[in-house]
């Protein structure tokens, strides 16, 4: 018995290391463009290096998962679990830039000390959580409940319409302020962050650019607008996390994990070489 406690109180720890170094939940298309009346899918997965399909997730633990088109939204269709991921189903009905986006239900986890510092760096906490973490008092534990929260868009068809431009509700988004499916290399993307349906100021945004570590973070200004240089062609992850004391009983912390996923095309008058047969 006691044997069986210790096993089970490593891999407690063990999964809740990964909690933390594999937060990233993001959204993705199966393909950027579609046409109306046809059957695609978005994978919905987590994992540490975008935009990798890595971690499935359950099916049960999708709160919310939609695609808003123009004026309308609906349900995302079939939900099918693959080896690292979750297929969304959707077909459209009409033209335009669709806004899709999956909620997950809260879960809770409890962070070691040594996992606490490596989580500040993976979501670059602010002076205050950290100071606030500090000054905690024995017995010094860390109890969080999180909500992740993910977004992207597909073209569908050749019509075009500003329901990208406006939040779909999420207690913590990322909405950009230029068309993401026309976006060039070069080009400079000025999003904003939105809380509770406010703009969230002072808060931090990071990129990623897929397949690369690093990751480049930018404060939002006092209407929560951060502006970011797309310097390449390809994916890219938005992500940010709004980590908080809570007032509740036998819980530390809360938190909200965002992301939001684009992809840019070639610079303007960059032709792509052919590959000789």
């Amino acid at each position: 018995m006691k044997r069986h406690r210790s096993l089970l109180a490593v891999a407690t720890t063990l999964v809740m290391a990964l909690a933390v170094s594999a937060h990233d939940t993001w959204l993705v298309p199966r393909v950027p463009t579609v046409q109306p009346g046809v059957d695609t899918s978005l994978v919905l997965t987590s994992g540490m290096s975008f935009p990798k399909i890595d971690t499935s997730i359950n099916p049960d633990r999708v709160d919310v998962a939609r695609c808003r088109l123009n004026e309308s939204s609906e349900e995302l269709g079939e939900r099918k679990s693959l080896t690292h991921a979750l297929s969304l189903g959707v077909k459209f009905k009409d033209s335009g830039i669709a806004t899709c986006w999956a909620e997950l239900k809260p879960r809770q986890l409890e962070l070691t000390p040594s996992q606490v510092e490596e989580y500040f760096k993976e979501i670059d906490a602010t002076p205050a959580v950290r100071q606030a973490w500090g000054v905690m008092t024995g017995p010094k534990r860390w109890r969080e409940v999180y909500v992740k929260h993910a977004k992207t868009f597909i073209a569908a068809g050749s019509k075009k319409d500003n329901s990208w431009s406006e939040p779909v509700g999420m207690s913590l988004e990322i909405v950009p302020e230029s068309d993401p499916t026309s976006l060039r290399a070069s080009d400079d993307l000025v999003v904003r962050v939105v809380k509770d349906g406010r703009p969230f100021k002072d808060f931090r945004v990071g990129i990623v650019f897929e397949g690369n570590k690093d990751i480049s973070f930018q404060t939002t200004d006092d209407n929560g607008r951060a502006k970011f240089r797309l310097e390449r062609a390809g994916k890219y992850l938005l992500r940010a996390t709004d980590l908080r004391q809570s007032t509740k009983p036998d819980l530390e912390w809360e938190s909200d994990f965002t992301t939001l996923t684009i992809q840019t095309l070639p610079a303007s008058g960059i032709r792509t070489r052919k590959l000789k047969n």
